[in-house]
């Protein structure tokens, strides 16, 4: 069964990066879409970047500017760069691994803090 792992999360300042890493098992084959979402403790699930398999971005508009996405489809892996944090980027982080017919692998999550 297809497993997503995320990682890099963690507690960072104000102004500070981090860069979160999610790798997709190679059995999960036909990847399209991979994505990056939020979620805030009673908030919704929100999406922060995704990007497709021809590597087109989209961001949401509070991430503009200071995220980055990128992907390594060789290494089925994909990267979520984020700089000039705020504290209202404090959330669990989670990828999401879209295959071509649809079915979506979500990993369990990473931590980011943003405190000084």
């Amino acid at each position: 069964q297809g497993q997503v792992v995320e990682s890099g999360g963690g507690l960072v300042q104000p102004g500070g990066s981090l860069r979160l890493s999610c790798a997709a098992s190679t059995s999960i084959l036909s990847i399209n879409a991979m994505s990056w979402y939020r979620q805030a403790p009673g908030k919704v699930r929100e999406l922060v970047a995704n990007i497709s398999r021809d590597d087109t971005t989209h961001y949401a508009d509070s991430v503009k500017g200071r995220f980055t996405i990128s992907r390594d489809n060789a290494k089925n892996t994909v990267y979520l760069q984020m700089n000039n944090l705020k504290p209202v980027d404090t959330s669990v982080y989670y990828c999401a691994v879209r295959q071509f017919n649809g079915i979506t692998f979500w990993g369990q999550g990473t931590q980011v803090t943003v405190s000084s």
